[in-house]
């Protein structure tokens, strides 16, 4: 297993739809990367000096996150990029940054 941190641009027309389905719940039932998903979607920070999404996520595929962005990221971000990283570290250089959600509040 891989840990990644992920950069992306929000679709921001979409945003609400997708803070929705997190607030249903409706990913976490996709296998197999639903419960990693939700995690780091709810988790979402947001760059202020570059705009974009940042999250810490679990991921198996090869490439990474292929079944996740077919199934959904590809629908509420574009330009995806990931870096590799030990568990939990992505979290710790982004915990400072505010939520990607506090905007949509």
């Amino acid at each position: 297993m891989a840990y990644y941190l992920v950069r992306a641009r929000s679709k921001p027309s979409l945003l609400g739809e997708l803070r929705a389905r997190l607030d249903r719940d409706d990913l976490r039932p996709l296998r197999p990367f639903g419960e990693a998903i939700t995690v780091g979607l709810n988790g979402a920070r947001l760059d202020p000096e570059s705009g974009e999404a940042i999250w810490e996520e679990e991921d198996y595929c090869s490439p990474p996150l292929a079944m996740e962005r077919a199934a959904v990221l590809d629908r509420y971000f574009e330009d995806l990029a990931v870096e590799r990283l030990e568990r939990g570290i992505g979290w710790s250089r982004i915990t400072a940054l505010p939520s990607l959600w506090d905007k949509e509040s």
